[in-house]
């Protein structure tokens, strides 16, 4: 917290950074690439510390906590540290010929400066993957880990200490909301990089803008998945409650509610209590199921329960911030539960007839950060892919969009502004910078005055 280290501590940082950013120490392919490999050393010498802090701060398993934490970092280190020498270098773009004896190149330049906060359901992976590519783009780094996930805050800390000097990345703790606005207010960084909820989205790109500090918000919203009458219901089951009850569904790109066509519907209901029963158990195991990060959150979900009709789970316990796995029918569309992103082991289930009757339902929270449909006729996906905005999603599959380092991963709209991961990441956390080399040993002269004559020949150069 600055309030901790002090506000000439917290400003020591900063201009270090500066300064260490300046000497051009981060620039070379060489620097960036061992810092990438000594930052995953760091990470494998510390696996078993940090599956021990997500457990105690969200009940992960250790399986869950590798395939979607440590693995996720791991594939998005590899991918960088083995085309980072590619993506570092010009691109080199066609030159018009009016242009000629000339060469255009396109460099990527550092941004400078940056700050990454990171939220509290995925505290390791949604904070080291853009490092990642705060890394790879030579940037130097200013770190602020979840409060709300205190364990892993802690090893983040440890971790980033023992690899890296301050004055290149640095890690700042404490209350968000009072940290965030002042690092923000004191400092203008190069890049403000969120991830979290919308409204506190908000507030970070309208502190930003008094600096005209760029910001990339990875948000959240209703992401719809719906289910048509062509398509493999066990299947569809199986991955509907994997990609729902994951992490206990405090995942940003989690199915927020479910559209069933009313031919299918009572079927896929019982496949999903079928499947949800066999990977938890009936009475979802302590080891293999998560747990609500908070007692605020488990109080806000809690109220959700009574905005509809439970038909399937709906069991609560507050003292283990437990929350069952839960199917909900008959909810209002103007109720919390339908316009608040849940965030929790809660989905609402909805009927339907015509694809009228779900693009309606759509748009009324529009933008989703995520889109899930599951149909096995094309004119169907493209009917929806062309009519939903949306960030990122799948055709009969949930939540491994975010697996592919070659997609990126972004919202659209309420759900966020810009996209990372892979070389996304990497032209995140860098600029485009334009440079055209004109050789010597030729001069049209076209250019110069007097001009007399010499329209004609522009013509031919610049047709219209």
């Amino acid at each position: 917290m600055i309030a901790e280290i002090g506000h000439s501590a917290f400003h020591s940082i900063i201009n270090n950074q500066a300064a260490y950013f300046k000497s051009g120490a981060t620039l070379s392919y060489q620097f960036r690439l061992d810092q990438l490999k000594r930052l995953k050393q760091v990470i494998r010498n510390n696996e078993q510390a940090i599956f021990d802090a997500l457990n105690k701060d969200l009940n992960k398993h250790e399986f869950e906590s590798y395939s979607t934490e440590v693995g996720v970092v791991y594939e998005e280190l590899n991918f960088a540290i083995k085309n980072l020498k590619s993506w570092m270098k010009p691109e080199r773009q066609s030159t018009p010929f009016a242009l000629f004896p000339s060469s255009s190149y396109i460099h990527k330049d550092p941004l400078g400066c940056v700050l990454i906060i990171a939220p509290w359901n995925y505290p390791f992976q949604l904070l080291i993957n853009p490092l990642i590519g705060a890394i790879a783009g030579g940037n130097c780094t200013v770190l602020k880990p979840s409060e709300l996930a205190p364990a892993t805050a802690e090893i983040v800390e440890k971790i980033i200490t023992e690899v890296f000097d301050p004055a290149y990345v640095a890690t700042i703790q404490g209350d968000g909301a009072q940290v965030i606005p002042e690092i923000m207010n004191s400092h203008r960084f190069d890049l403000v990089f969120f991830t979290g909820s919308i409204p506190v989205g908000y507030a970070i790109a309208e502190i930003a803008a008094k600096k005209l500090t760029p910001v990339i918000l990875e948000l959240g919203g209703k992401s719809p998945c719906i289910v048509d009458k062509d398509v493999d219901l066990h299947n569809a089951a199986k991955r509907i409650v994997w990609g729902k009850f994951t992490n206990a569904g405090q995942t940003c790109v989690a199915p927020d509610y479910l559209m069933v066509h009313n031919s299918r519907k009572k079927e896929l209901i019982e496949l999903i209590k079928k499947y949800t029963n066999e990977f938890y158990t009936e009475t979802p195991s302590s080891g293999d199921y998560g747990r609500i990060i908070n007692k605020r959150r488990f109080t806000t979900l809690k109220n959700y329960l009574e905005q509809g009709n439970i038909i399937f789970g709906g069991q609560t316990t507050e003292e283990e911030l437990y929350i069952a796995p839960t199917l909900m029918e008959n909810v209002s569309i103007d109720a919390p539960l339908m316009t608040d992103e849940i965030f929790g082991p809660i989905l609402p289930v909805y009927g339907f007839d015509s694809y009228k009757e779900t693009l309606a339902l759509i748009n009324k929270n529009a933008n989703p950060l995520a889109f899930y449909l599951f149909t096995s006729n094309k004119e169907t996906e493209q009917f929806y892919i062309n009519k939903v905005s949306f960030g990122g999603g799948c055709i009969n599959n949930t939540l491994i969009h975010l697996g592919n380092p070659h997609l990126p991963f972004g919202g659209v709209g309420n759900s966020g502004i810009g996209y990372y991961h892979g070389k996304f990441s990497f032209d995140a956390f860098t600029r485009m910078k334009a440079v055209l080399k004109t050789q010597t040993w030729f001069d049209s002269g076209i250019q110069y005055a007097p001009f007399k004559e010499k329209i004609k020949l522009l013509r031919m150069f610049l047709r219209y």
